[in-house]
């Protein structure tokens, strides 16, 4: 037994050493900042929501989808947690939907672009992203129908540098710029771009950005190596901010306009503590380009405000 605990307590003082040190990068200490639970969404359909995503046409709702071997659907969700549309891609397979993120298209028509790009057996030759035009929804109130869009864009991609798992989709909200975010057990990660302009109908290679590595973090509820894991990003509406998920916090970067992307990242982020959910894998801004929301995996389904 005693040798036991000494072990447990080598273990236990060696994940502590590591906890947020990264040259000193990785803040411990989150920001002050409030979590709130919304609501609980109503539709027990989404039982697996790994991605959220403000509506553009209408910022008082979000979009968001199930995971891997759910309907190829996406949901439109109010803020009270009930649905109002869901709506079926046409000619789509839910791979291993991952994320969603909102955007416009070159000519300012709002969009959204669904990641089929989770890959946890690195089997893929490439991953897809889906390019839809954001549906219109009915009006608070009138039933809920299943729709159908109209044929979607397809993006195809495969990475510069090897097969890689992933779960964040990202859309820079001023230059329209696809991003994927990596994801691994122990924190190494990168953040790729597409090719500007998009190139259809073939696999274009990814343009890594920079390298990424998260902290290792205790906190009570979650392990330590659960705040490795990227699960969810997003930039702010007006460009000015990233922010990422981990299962167990959320980490955020100031983008100033006068430093490259690249060059921003490899600032010091602010660490976030939110309430913690069961497995969050969903993280979005609200219009006001601070407020962020969250939502998580598993029913019950919550749909949680953060504030600052």
């Amino acid at each position: 037994m005693k040798a036991a605990l000494v072990q447990f307590a080598l273990v236990f003082t060696a994940v502590s050493s590591c906890c947020g040190q990264s040259d000193g990068k990785w803040p411990i200490k989150p920001v002050p900042s409030t979590s709130k639970q919304v609501a609980i969404l109503e539709d027990k359909r989404l039982n697996e929501s790994s991605g959220v995503a403000l509506g553009v046409r209408d910022p008082s709702i979000f979009w968001t989808m199930n995971d891997s071997g759910g309907e190829p659907c996406v949901f439109a969700i109010d803020r009270s947690g009930k649905t109002r549309a869901k709506v079926r891609v046409r000619d789509a397979a839910n791979f291993d939907w991952e994320d969603i993120a909102s955007g416009k298209d070159e000519k300012g028509t709002p969009m959204l672009f669904i990641g089929d790009i989770g890959d946890n057996l690195f089997i893929r030759a490439s991953i897809q992203v889906y390019q839809i035009p954001e549906p219109e929804i009915n009006a608070p109130g009138q039933p809920v129908a299943e729709t159908e869009t109209a044929a979607p864009q397809l993006w195809r991609a495969n990475y510069p540098d090897g097969r890689r798992n992933a779960e964040s989709l990202l859309v820079h909200p001023l230059t329209g710029r696809l991003y994927i975010l990596t994801k691994s057990d122990d924190g190494r990660c990168a953040l790729y771009a597409f090719p500007q302009p998009l190139q259809p109908n073939v696999s274009m290679v990814l343009e890594k950005v920079v390298d990424l590595a998260f902290p290792t973090l205790i906190r009570v509820g979650k392990r330590p190596h659960d705040n490795c894991m990227a699960t969810a990003a997003c930039f702010a509406p007006d460009g000015s901010s990233m922010v990422v998920s981990t299962y167990s916090s959320l980490y955020e970067w100031l983008l100033p306009k006068e430093k490259p992307l690249a060059e921003a990242l490899q600032q010091a982020p602010v660490r976030i503590e939110p309430e913690l959910l069961r497995q969050t894998e969903a993280v979005c801004y609200d219009s006001d380009s601070r407020t962020l929301w969250l939502t998580s995996e598993h029913l019950p389904t919550p749909l949680l405000r953060v504030t600052r």
